[in-house]
């Protein structure tokens, strides 16, 4: 297929490259808005008990899907007769405004009111609920609070909430965009000329991303067409476009000018470099897109997002690179070679013979001390890993944002101005009451109000504290359709242990007749969202083992060399795992400029695990590619591992260190889970190319020795008729 393909190719570069310009542009055209179609939420399980009871209360109740808190600050204190004025008007106003569902405020002389008053009674907070669902209430949010925010009849007002949180998180990650844009462009342009040794070779894998990335653009616009797409699926498909182009293209070119100095044939060279390394890049294409595709299993639409984004475009810089590039190859002909900023440096193109090479040198030391070597990194690799399991997860809110974003200051306020947090109280929704009598609401009622540390709990019927009647109604009168609200006031931080309990404790009462109680709040959207990805887990890493070991076992005929390549990822992950708890959850190195919570976001590190996996299996079959290739040529097991290593080892290094540049553009986002990521694929491409490449795979190798190649007769069979060949 890739001899047809390569004799196509030199046959008609320049309508090959026309048809591929031709679909860039249509892609580029339709996908050119994507960006006002995307969400900046679907951290939720949709289908979890605490998401389907705030449906209801947005349904049936007018709550709202999301909310917006509003800090209001006065020059006295907020119930000076100026600053109820204002404040009253304020209110008035947003009640007023399209798409708020529900007010609540210091001036509305409700019970509820004296908790929106802050300590020192100078701040007050007005909650509202709007409605849109997790992708159209960011955007109402931004409208209704952009016209009330700012000085107002001596008032200071500042909007966050969770509506916000997710709006200004939205335009904080465009803009984070253009500065990895603009961080990493460059600099790997520079990286790009040294290492491919030509302006105009430096050039192509930029444009295979290009295309790449253009053409995952106009997918995702045409996906959101019909399901919810992330806003950070961009940040995604920036990232690995240009990272995998970078490693498609390079592995590509460095076989051409292997063959092409061999042989002096530039089409014939071409044809090879195809054959062999056109293979392992589709081979590698396939290894990502089935370790990020595990993602698609996940309800919440932030991993699903990151499927769809991954797998366009690891699909198109793999099949770009098969056919972008060696039509670009053809038609520069000679001029591949020009423009050589080496020759300015008295730097010659690298020896041809690897055996002269460092890193053959540094291969051969390893597996002379293959046993210390492997026990010295797996310690220091565990020992790296340790930290992950203190792990604690959770969902992003406005801590997520710089100090300088008005969501994450209203956060601060509430946080250290305010007797209570608003996101701490409790909603248990019943959907469907009709069995329940007004004793048996009453009974519930009052076994919940006396659960430890619980201060009161409102009904249609009536408030109770401690088991007795405290006062009227304070929520809607009434069931509505059949179903019903009960309001739990727990004190303390919705994040704190203590909370926790108190809310196992409320779970742990009994429900009249054993109708279904859906408890909501932020602590139940963390803990279910938490529990759906726990649950689904074994099945995502049970999917990706089993590609893997299939795919690695097709490239190598091997039952040795899959296990050995499972081990080795999962020890590399395990280490990058562990940095990340360290650093972000726990604060240490000042958080690299984020503030720890004491939590981590569990859909992102289920994305970093998946992702980079992949990126790990990218390396891993670059590498035993070529050192099964000199396995064939040779039947021996160290000197194919030495010549393997020491052949890919230079474009791998080269691959590693301009994906890393990608990756820390990323990280350098205001987004701190953005940033998570970034500095996550960071160093698992740092470990893998390092750790892991140079160290672990020839000292196992060295180990297993002549056994890395054994497969049962009728197994031999099987990957005779369907494996991989390099021809």
């Amino acid at each position: 297929m890739l001899s047809l393909l390569t004799r196509l190719v030199v046959a008609a570069p320049k309508r090959i490259l026309f048809f591929v310009l031709l679909l860039t542009a249509v892609a580029g055209a339709f996908g050119a808005t994507v960006d006002e179609h995307l969400g900046a939420a679907g951290f939720q399980d949709p289908g979890s008990p605490s998401a389907r009871g705030v449906k209801v209360l947005s349904d049936k109740y007018g709550q709202g899907d999301m909310d917006v808190t509003l800090v209001v600050r006065a020059p006295g204190r907020v119930l000076d007769q100026a600053a109820t004025a204002a404040g009253r008007e304020l209110v008035g106003q947003l009640r007023n405004s399209a798409y708020v569902s529900h007010v609540e405020s210091p001036w509305d002389g409700s019970p509820q009111s004296a908790g929106l008053i802050s300590k020192d009674g100078k701040t007050g907070l007005i909650v509202a609920g709007i409605s849109g669902s997790e992708n159209d209430a960011p955007k109402f949010a931004k409208a209704v609070t952009g016209r009330l925010t700012g000085p107002r009849g001596g008032l200071t007002v500042l909007a966050g909430g969770t509506a916000m949180v997710a709006s200004e998180i939205n335009d904080q990650s465009e803009s984070d965009l253009v500065t990895a844009e603009a961080i990493a462009l460059p600099l790997s342009l520079i990286v790009l000329i040294w290492v491919f040794g030509g302006l105009f070779a430096a050039l192509l894998p930029l444009v295979v991303g290009g295309v790449a990335i253009v053409g995952t653009l106009g997918m995702l616009r045409v996906i959101t067409l019909f399901t919810d797409v992330s806003i950070f699926s961009l940040d995604l498909t920036t990232a690995m476009g240009l990272a995998l182009a970078i490693d498609y293209t390079l592995l590509l070119v460095s076989r051409y000018r292997e063959e092409h100095a061999q042989i002096g044939d530039r089409d014939e060279a071409l044809r090879r470099a195809m054959t062999t390394a056109g293979r392992t890049i589709l081979f590698s294409a396939c290894t990502v897109f089935l370790a990020v595709s595990a993602l698609a299993v996940f309800p919440m639409y932030f991993l699903r997002s990151m499927a769809y984004a991954g797998c366009g475009v690891v699909a198109l810089a793999g099949l770009y690179a098969v056919v972008v590039a060696p039509a670009v190859i053809k038609l520069l002909d000679d001029r591949i070679e020009s423009l050589n900023i080496r020759t300015l440096f008295g730097r010659r193109n690298p020896d041809p013979d690897v055996r002269r090479s460092w890193l053959y040198t540094s291969t051969n030391f390893v597996m002379r001390h293959a046993l210390p070597c492997a026990v010295a990194v797996v310690v220091l690799l565990l020992l790296l890993g340790a930290p992950f399991a203190r792990a604690r997860f959770g969902l992003p809110d406005d801590r997520a944002l710089p100090t300088t974003a008005q969501s994450r200051q209203v956060g601060d306020a509430v946080r250290s101005e305010f007797p209570a947090d608003p996101a701490a109280a409790v909603s248990i929704v019943i959907p469907n009451a009709h069995s329940l009598s007004g004793a048996d609401i009453v009974g519930y009622a009052t076994a919940l109000s006396q659960v430890s540390g619980v201060e009161e709990v409102a009904t249609p019927t009536g408030s109770y504290v401690h088991g007795v009647v405290a006062g009227p109604p304070m929520l809607p009168t009434g069931a509505k359709d059949g179903s019903l609200w009960l309001s739990v006031a727990v004190p303390g931080s919705s994040l704190s242990p203590q909370y926790r309990t108190e809310i196992d404790h409320l779970r742990a009462v009994a429900v009249p007749n054993g109708v279904e109680a859906l408890f909501t709040g932020s602590d139940q959207l963390n803990r279910d969202s938490v529990d759906k990805i726990v649950d689904l887990l074994p099945v995502v890493l049970s999917l990706v083992a089993a590609t893997t070991f299939v795919l690695v076992f097709l490239l190598t005929g091997s039952l040795v060399l899959p296990l050995e390549a499972l081990v080795l990822n999962t020890l590399s992950l395990s280490a990058t795992l562990g940095a990340l708890v360290w650093v972000f959850q726990e604060g240490h190195l000042g958080g690299l400029g984020t503030t720890a919570t004491g939590t981590l976001v569990a859909d992102v590190l289920v994305f970093l695990f998946a992702t980079a996996f992949g990126l790990s299996m990218d390396y891993e079959v670059f590498l035993l590619s070529r050192i099964r290739e000199h396995w064939l040529e040779t039947g021996d097991n160290n000197k194919a591992v030495g010549l393997g290593i020491a052949g890919a080892g230079r474009v791998i290094t080269a691959a590693a260190l301009l994906m890393v540049i990608v990756f820390v553009g990323l990280s350098t986002g205001e987004v701190s889970f953005m940033r998570m990521i970034g500095v996550g694929l960071a160093l698992a491409v740092v470990v893998d190319a390092t750790l892991v490449r140079m160290v672990l795979v020839p000292a196992f190798m060295k180990l297993v020795g002549k056994w890395n190649w054994w497969i049962p007769g009728r197994l031999a069979e099987v990957h005779a008729a369907v494996g991989l060949r390099e021809s």
